[in-house]
């Protein structure tokens, strides 16, 4: 790839990242009230999210092999603990995050 190629695709992912952004402040505006399939999608879609990553990150898990999706359970056990206990998406994510990466990589070799 060549350097003008670098610049242009960067300059288009800028561009186009800047329209998705500010063209809900177009389709919205401050002073119109939100549209209430909006408000109902706003309110669903970061559960409905985190539901999916959540089936593709253990959709490969074999529990008939070693180490039987032990490190996955803990982690999302761990995930799950965190945020119960703290009611925090970073730290939960993040802690149930190194805690199965730290089980992967040290404890179940």
């Amino acid at each position: 790839m060549t350097t003008t190629q670098i610049i242009i695709t960067l300059a288009v992912i800028a561009v186009v990242t800047l329209l998705t952004r500010g063209i809900a402040f177009v389709i919205f505006p401050g002073n119109k009230p939100v549209p209430p399939f909006i408000s109902y999608l706003s309110k669903v879609l970061p559960f409905a999210v985190i539901g999916m990553l959540v089936v593709y990150c253990l959709k490969e898990v074999s529990l008939i092999n070693r180490p039987y999706g032990l490190p996955e359970l803990l982690g999302c056990a761990a995930t799950a603990a965190l945020h119960l206990w703290k009611h925090n998406n970073l730290i939960s994510i993040g802690g149930g995050t190194v805690i199965y990466m730290i089980l992967v990589q040290q404890v179940f070799r």
